[in-house]
Formats: C-alpha cells, structure tokens, sequence
C-alpha cells in the first residue's frame, strides 16, 4: 500500500470510528449536563458584562459543550495503536527527524496535556468553582500553566529534535538557537488561546482548521513524514466526523478541552514542519481573531474605550448586521485561499 493510499485509509478509519461514537457521546454529554449554561452573567477579563456576546449567544443556551473531547481521546488512541501495527507489518516509519520517538511524544504530549488544561476550565464553568483554590485558577494562573507546558514542548523541539531555525521566504533562513524556545513558546501559547477565542460560532473554529490543517497535511506528505502525515490524517477525519454536527445550527460544541489542545498542537504542526511563517499565513484568520481581542483589551485598559463595536472580530461582524452562517461561510473560503497562499509560500 502507497504512502497516500494508507493516510486516507487513516483518515476514513477515524471518521469512521468517530462518526460511530459521536451520537452515544452527545447523548453522554446531555446526561452530566455538560452543557452551555444561559448567556446572561459573561464578563470579561475585568469583570465587566459582556452584553453583546451575551445577546447572541443566548439561544445557544443547553447545546452540548466538550465534542473536542471525543475527537482527542479517537485521534490519540488510534495513532497509539496504529504505529506498532504498521511496524508489525514491515512498513517502515520514516521521519525527516532521526529521534522518531521524540517526534510522536511531542505531538502526544501537546494534544493531550493542553486538552487536560482546556477540559479543567471547562469543568470549572460548568461546576461553576469559585476562583479560590485549585478549581479556581484565575486566568493569569491558566496563563502560566500554558507557558509551563508550552516550554516543555519548545524544549523537546529545540533539544531532543534539533529545530532552531526560522525560515522567512523570499529573506532567508534564521538560526535562532537558544531564542527557538521562547519564539516557539509565544506560537503555541498564541494559537492555542487563539483557536479557543474563534471558537464562538457554529462551525467557525473547526471548519477553518479542518481546511489549515489540509494544507499541513499536503506539506507533511511532501517531506515523507510518516508519524505526522498519519497523525494528521487521524485528526482531520475525526474534526469532519465532528464538524457535521457542529455547523449551524450547532448540537454539539467544542470546548476549551478542544479549543486550547487543536490550536496548540496546530503550531507544532507548524513548528515540526519547519513553516513558522507559512503556518501564521495559513492560521491567519486566528491571528486575525485573538488580534482583535488583544486591541480591544489593551483600548479598554489604557483609553478606556473600546476601538471596536464587540470583540472577538466575528462578533463586531455580527453587530454590524451579518448573520451567523454568512459569517462562518465566508471565513471558510477566506481560509482556503489563505491555505492555499501559505501552502505556495512554504514550498518556495
């Protein structure tokens, strides 16, 4: 069996096996109440209400939250099992990376180590803990823990992988050494809280990763990366599994324990690939997204006014009259052209 042949062969393996589980873990979902509670008490990170997203997310109310849940636990189990079998079967399991193992730990350890992070915060909203104790963790704490295990994954990738370069087309390759770890610390901690703010409409967040991570994966494919061309294979058939029950309207949302592990891991995809500057091209409507939410914030605080009508930038859109599809709509063929201009810049 070619090497394409065997990653669609994965990739149809997980949205089949996710497919078959999806509708039992809704119905799980429903029973712990794992649910999004009524859209009236949000505020944000200074306390204040937010009545515009609370207005337009009130009919969201008792969706089911956490469908990222299932999609990490059927990618995770299916590529630990999947590699030993191919090695059982003599197929060799080539890597651009001599440390093979060091490889597949990184990916293991920020999908799941990140998702951890994200179910814990959903869990506390839905128990509603009080910001005391451990199951209270303010947002700056959540914010430390990020860049702890975001060090570890640059530390993998820096000393047990060798990645210390940065590449910027049509201007050259930069050895950044020691200043890698920092760099790719500030990536994985910005996608991953990224994802999570674009998280906010039917579809938005998992359709236009579904699409970036198509161009990663044509990338990997390019370079015979075996580990993570399967590893991307698992996750792209779950997210489609996962995204058919996510578009609007929407019975199943991601929640952070998705958000925060998909946008981490997408920037080591990045990283792994050696395409920092492809992957912010082809993440740019999350750039664009987490952005808008940054300048909000810091207008707030320091002018003390908003610059914009609502952030993140689809709410400003969905005040300024446009409806919910259009927006989700629009940003996916947004997100293919830019796939697809960050695809042409990283094989430059």
């Amino acid at each position: 069996m070619g090497s394409l042949a065997l990653a669609l062969s994965v990739l149809m393996l997980s949205f089949i096996g996710t497919s078959i589980l999806i509708i039992p873990f809704i119905n799980l979902l429903y029973r712990l109440r794992f649910q999004r509670a009524k859209q009236d008490t949000t505020r944000d990170v200074f306390g204040r209400l937010t009545p515009i997203f609370n207005r337009f997310h009130q009919q969201k109310a008792g969706v089911p939250v956490g469908g990222g849940l299932l999609v990490l636990v059927v990618v995770s189990i299916l590529f630990a099992i999947l590699l030993p079998i191919l090695r059982a079967f003599g197929i060799e399991i080539t890597s651009v990376y001599p440390n093979v193992a060091a490889e597949i730990n990184v990916l293991f350890f920020t999908f799941l180590s990140f998702g951890i992070v994200g179910l814990y915060d959903d869990i506390k909203k839905f128990f509603k803990f009080k910001a005391t104790g451990f199951f209270g963790l303010r947002m700056k704490h959540k914010l430390l823990l990020q860049v702890l295990l975001a060090t570890v994954i640059a530390g993998i990738l820096y000393f047990q992988l060798g990645i210390s370069i940065l590449n910027i087309p049509f201007i050259g390759t930069f050895e950044l050494g020691w200043a890698y770890i920092p760099f790719a610390v500030a990536a994985i901690v910005a996608f991953a809280n990224a994802v999570n703010i674009t998280d906010g409409l039917d579809g938005l967040a998992a359709g236009t990763l579904m699409i970036s991570l198509f161009g990663l994966w044509f990338l990997s494919a390019t370079i015979l990366d075996v580990p993570l061309n399967l590893f991307l294979a698992l996750w792209i058939g779950s997210l489609i599994s996962f995204l058919y029950f996510n578009v609007f309207p929407a019975r199943m949302f991601m929640g952070d324990v998705g958000s925060l592990a998909f946008g981490a891991t997408l920037a080591v995809v990045g990283l792994l690939l050696g395409k920092a500057f492809a992957l912010v091209v082809i993440g740019f409507i999350f750039v664009l997204e987490v952005g808008s939410s940054l300048v909000q914030l810091l207008a707030k605080r320091f002018l003390r006014r908003k610059l914009l009508p609502a952030a993140p930038l689809h709410l400003s859109l969905q005040q300024y009259g446009w409806e919910e599809p259009k927006i989700v709509q629009r940003a996916w063929l947004v997100q293919i052209m830019l796939t697809i201009f960050g695809m042409w810049l990283a094989v430059l």
